[in-house]
Parts: structure tokens; sequence; C-alpha cells
């Protein structure tokens, strides 16, 4: 059967949930995480943080799409049947109440209890008569210079105003009795929250004994009180606070660019001019300041969202570094795997046998001592690595440029087209360029996704070649953060493999076949479906079968009607998909066979993991791609098998096991598209996954990674 027939046979709407409201399903989890009244006070902190700055980035690529489409007259359903005039109702409907619950949150439990805690975020009017001099006196000194009022009448046109930028709209009245609007950019540059008693050091010096204090203002609050420096001679009748979202995901039209670089660097100053795609307006602005931003940035109501508290809330992130430690979670140092202990050359640790890290619990030093060792070692001939996310501060590149500098032959593949890091991505596809590395920037349609790094190393039987792949970046701050597996190997087909996808990256290759791994667009969608296929044909055949899949989106259409259909043969199915899924389970004749549940904890859940039972020949890959159709068709992805009997047994006895018996973090997806919570019943133990497996590395740790 064609891979298509199953499609064909599950692709009704009543099948598929639709991909955006599962997605704002999944931040639905992460500003829960924030409600629940047992995490630490600045752990709540930081998921507000995450969910604002989550949604802000859903309406600047998915919103602003189904606008887009919208405006060009799309008017046909997508597969789960909603147009998207509907989808835009959905969504909002969705969003409102949960804007609601944080603001409810952030002011009526975060504020209170930062408050009981020492720290205090005032408003102005609650400051006393010195500390109102002294921030007048700062906000001459550092904010005042910075500041531009943009006057808007007849003369002059309604400013331009740049995405996620917050401003003041302001109504001010001259000596005549005129009024008019101008708008006050409140600077990015600074703090949104000002530490007042930093500013204005009058605070004594804290002694040993002494209870830690923190007053803080918000930047825009000290702007609005001191207008009047801005508009001298005028009343300020009025100030409010809004924000605008703009449409970011600019189309790349790389087929007709001479110099992909240089149109990428474009494409980020053009993000800037977005079509608006969301107007945030405090709960105070008058009637006729809101229809004049209407009106000028050529929106509808439909586009404006009310808030009553903060306005981009997500620039709180910066409180969780307060030195409050028993606000937050235990602190957790990764752990130096037992294989890097001993003071061994990593390449004979290496070649004795397969090794594989478990981020943020295992160290992601061994990875960048990995590289850092091969840009040293004088028998390294070559290294070839892909970069998707490095960072701003990347010891990885660092070690890479050093390489170049010796005379070593670099290739890289820097994906220029990682959205939100391109700017990063040009900094270190330059530096490395300078020092003669070989550097290309991606292909031409394709976003290269996967990540490996290739070693070749002269030895005295030969030319040894050592493989490093992963499920996440080389990103060693996001690798405390994350949780991702990493494979060392020495396997000469996985060697041969990474070596011609190297090719096929920096030159004109056209393989198709591999030895081991599987490539997206090449052959991994194909592949996948086969093996559901083989546990299809074994539960036919009477055998046990089962699919476990660890991944971080579901919505490919294909691979889940191939589900639904392994499903309906009674092959037990259990995914663990962290945030979208568009597979409808638990439904009769369809997908009773199959059980849905997401884990939001501490870390980001980011690792991807495939396992087949395979009539008892168990198969396990670990993969950089999720179940998507731009993953599978669109990108350069890989997904390699775990053949080590020891890896292999851990990963399905010990981590896949683990997530599945979560039922502290973990949350089981209904056929409403609901989640229900689980939690231990009568005399059942809890088991928090992520709590686990940090206990677990700790348990087996030779020495610990300090800060």
């Amino acid at each position: 059967m064609a891979d298509k027939e199953f499609l064909k046979k599950y692709n009704l709407p009543v099948n598929f949930f639709n991909r955006d409201l599962s997605w704002i399903e999944f931040n639905r989890r992460v500003l829960e995480e924030a409600l629940n009244p047992e995490l630490p006070l600045l752990e709540k902190v930081k998921f507000i943080s995450i969910f604002a700055s989550n949604l802000d980035e859903f309406y600047m690529i998915r919103v602003s799409g189904i606008k887009d489409q919208i405006a060009a007259g799309i008017t046909g359903p997508t597969i789960d049947g909603l147009t998207p005039h509907v989808e835009l109702q959905r969504i909002e409907k969705a969003v409102k109440p949960m804007l609601d619950a944080l603001s409810n949150l952030w002011l009526n439990e975060v504020v209170p209890n930062l408050k009981k805690n020492n720290v205090h975020i005032l408003d102005y009017q609650e400051l006393s008569e010195t500390e109102k001099e002294k921030l007048t006196a700062f906000f001459k000194k550092e904010i005042y210079p910075v500041l531009t009022p943009l006057a808007f009448d007849p003369g002059r046109p309604f400013p331009y105003i740049s995405n996620l930028s917050l401003s003041l709209a302001v109504l001010v009245k001259n000596p005549k009795g005129d009024k008019h609007f101008a708008r006050v950019k409140v600077p990015s540059i600074l703090p949104r929250l000002l530490q007042i008693d930093k500013i204005i050091q009058s605070e004594k010096k804290k002694t040993n004994g002494q209870k830690f204090v923190a007053k803080f203002i918000w930047l825009g609050d000290l702007i609005r009180e001191n207008l009047e420096f801005l508009f001298p001679k005028m009343e300020i009748v009025e100030a409010h606070r809004f924000r605008l979202t703009r449409d970011t995901d600019i189309e790349i039209q790389e087929d007709e660019a001479d110099d992909l670089l240089t149109v990428i660097e474009e494409n980020i100053r053009q993000r800037r001019f977005g079509s608006v795609v969301r107007l945030e307006i405090n709960k105070n602005m008058p009637p006729f300041m809101k229809d004049t931003l209407i009106e000028n940035l050529q929106i509808t109501n439909n586009d404006v969202q009310i808030i009553d508290g903060p306005i981009g809330i997500k620039d709180i992130m910066p409180m969780y570094d307060l030195p409050l430690h028993q606000l937050k979670e235990k602190p957790f140092y990764p752990i130096i795997p037992k294989e890097f202990s001993e003071d061994e050359e990593i390449f004979s640790t290496i070649k004795r046998k397969d090794i594989l890290l478990h981020h943020p619990f295992d160290s992601f030093n061994p990875v960048i001592d990995f590289i850092k060792q091969a840009s040293n070692d004088p028998d390294v001939l070559a290294i070839k690595q892909t970069l998707y996310r490095v960072g701003s501060n990347s010891p990885v590149v660092e070690s890479l440029i050093e390489a170049a500098e010796r005379g070593k032959q670099v290739a890289v593949l820097v994906e220029l087209k990682a959205r939100f890091d391109e700017e990063n991505n040009i900094f270190w596809a330059r530096e490395l360029e300078k020092v003669g590395a070989h550097v290309v920037y991606g292909l031409v349609g394709l976003k290269t996704h996967a990540k490996m790094t290739l070693v070749v190393r002269k030895e005295y039987d030969g030319v040894k070649k050592y493989v490093h792949l992963a499920t996440g970046n080389y990103n060693a701050s996001t690798a405390k953060l994350y949780t991702d597996l990493g494979m060392f190997t020495t396997d000469e087909d996985i060697c041969s493999d990474v070596s011609d996808i190297f090719n096929f990256l920096t030159g004109y290759s056209k393989q198709s076949e591999f030895k081991k791994l599987l490539v997206a667009p090449v052959n991994l969608r194909s592949k996948l479906m086969n093996m559901i296929k083989r546990e299809i044909k074994n539960v036919k055949e009477g055998k046990p079968a089962r699919i476990i899949w660890k991944i971080n989106s579901l919505v490919d259409p294909a691979l889940i009607s191939g589900l639904y259909e392994a499903s309906t043969l009674g092959v037990k199915i259990d995914l663990i998909v962290r945030g979208i899924c568009c597979l409808v389970p638990g439904v009769k004749g369809l997908s009773e066979n199959i059980k849905v549940r997401s884990i939001v904890g501490r870390y980001l859940e980011h690792s991807r993991i495939f396992y087949f039972l395979n009539d008892g020949n168990e198969e396990v890959y670990l993969s950089s791609a999720d179940i998507m159709q731009r993953n599978l068709d669109r990108r350069v992805e890989i997904s390699w098998p775990v053949d080590d009997p020891r890896i292999k047994d851990h990963l399905v006895n010990t981590v896949l096991n683990i997530y599945l018996k979560d039922n502290v973090k973990a949350r089981e997806l209904n056929s409403d598209m609901s989640y229900t919570t689980l939690k231990p019943i009568e005399n059942e133990k809890a088991v928090y996954s992520q709590e686990w497996l940090m206990n677990y590395s700790i348990k087996n740790a030779v020495k610990y990674l300090k800060k």
C-alpha cells in the first residue's frame, strides 16, 4: 500500500486537530506551570516570561500567516476543516482567557509574594520624594538623551513603530488649548525593570545577616512621569502604553539570490517593517487614542488585545537572576559521564565504544572538548560540522576558528535561515571565513537542521573518522536548558554516511542511498512509514507490535494516517509529544490503541527517539527531525540507529520508560484536544521524569561539573 493511501483512508477533518490550536494548548501547559501553586516564585517568573515570549513568536509567524491568507482571499479549509477566518476566531477566543489568567497571576500572586520576599515593584506614586528626585536626575542623565518624541499632525505623518517595541501614546495640550498626539518609544537598550536602590545608591551596603532588599520601577512608568522634559511648555494630558507585533516571516527568494548572506541581512532589516498583526494596549487607554492607533496602523478592532497589567511581560526574565535561591528550584550541575572522567585522549575513549550523552543531565563539555582537541591535535586532518543555532558566545565555533588558523581543513555549514538566529549565524560565518574555513550557507529550498560533526584523523593504521550526532544544537547555553541526546561513534557505516552527507551539503552530490542513516528529504519519511508498516504486518501475523515515539511535534498527515492504520489493527502506540499534536488519540475504531502524553517541566523537552518493537529485534533511532512536513520534505535532517545493546537498553528501559511513568509533570491528551494532568493514584509512587533523570545522573556520576 502506498503511503498516500493511508492518508486517503483517514483524510477527514474529524481525524486531525488544528495545528495552531494544538500549539496554543502547548503554551497553555507552559502557563499552567507558572500557575502551579507548588512552584517556587522565581520559577513562576521564568514560566511567565517563556509563555509571553512563545506567544510573541506565534503571532509574528503563525497568526501573521493566517492573516496573509485572509488578505489573499483564501477561504478553503485545511485538513482539520477550519478556514482561516474560523481558525483566527478560535485562536483569539482561546488566547484571551489565558492573558487574563496571566495578568491575574502577576498582579495578585507574583507581585505580592515578591513583596513578602523584599522584592518591591513599585508604582511611581509609592516612591518617597527623595527617590523621585534621584530617579528624575537619573532620567535626565541616562534616559532623556536616548528618547525621541514623535509628533503626529498634518505636517508630520504617523511615526513608524517597530516590531515588539513598547511605546507611550501621549496626548499633550499647548498653551492655546490645542491637543496633539505624540509617540515616545521606550528604549529597548535599557532594562524594562529599573532597580531603584542601585540607581540612587541610597541603600547601605549589604552586611552579613541583613536581608536582601530590592526595589524596582517600570522604565515606561519613569518615562511617563517625566514627559514634561520631552514636551516643555506643554501640558501632559495623559499617556498610555502600547506595543505592536509585526509579521516577521518575510519570504526569502533564494533561487533569485546572488548572495544568500546579503539577502538574509536584508530580510532581518525588513522584519521591522512587516504588517501589524497585533496591537496590545493598556486597559486604561481611552477610546479616541485606541481609535487613532487602529486607523493609522491600518488594523481592525479584532487585532487589539487589552492588557490589564504589564505589556511586554516577557521582559521580566532578568528577575530570575535575583540572588534569592530559596525562591528557585534546587540547582543541578550537569555531570561529566564516567567515560570522560579519566585524563585520556578523547579519541581513544570514543574509539573503544559508542558513547551516549543525555543533556542537561550529562554535561555538554565532552562535545566542546571533542572539537577543541580536534583543533589542537596535529594528527587531525579535517573537521566538518553543521551549525544551526550556536548562540552569541560559542566555544564550539572558537575551536573551529583555531583549527582553521592551524591549517586544518575546516568545512562548516552555517544555516543562515535559522529563524531569529540569523544575526548570530552571519557573524560566525564571517569570522570563520576570515580564517580560511570553507563556509557553506545552506542549500536553496532546504534548511539544514541536521546536527553532526565529522573529524578525520591520521592514525598509525590509516585515516580514522570520528562522528558526533545530536538531536539538539551545538549551543553550550541551551544544552543546560533543553533535554537532548548526542552520540559519539566510530561506526564505519555511520561515518561513511555522514561523510556522504557533507559532500551533498558542500558539493553537488546526489546521494540517495545510505548505509545506516535516515536522511530527509531523501528517505526519512519513507523509512519511518516502512517501519510502521512492519509493525502492522507483525500484528496481522499475531506477533506483538509496539511503537514509542518521543518528539516535539506531530503534524504530518501521512504519518499520522499510518499510525491510525496501525492502531486500528492492534499495534500499541505510545507518543510523548511535547508541543503540537494533530493526531486525535483514544477514538474507538481509529486511535483507541494510541496514547499521547506531553511533559512540560524544568527543562524544555527537545530529544527525539523512535522505537519499534520489530518482533523482538528492537530498533531505536535518534533524530534531529520532528514529524512535520517541513522537517521531512523541506529540511536536511538525520536519524541514526542505536546499535550498541547497552545504549539501546538504556534508552528503552530507562529513558523512555521513565517518561512513560511520569505522573507529576505529564499530561495526557484527550480526544477533544484538552489535556488531563496525571497524578499518582492511591499507593502509587510519584514520578517526575526530569527529576528522576537528574538523580540518576548524580548516582552514576564520577565527578560534578562546577559552573
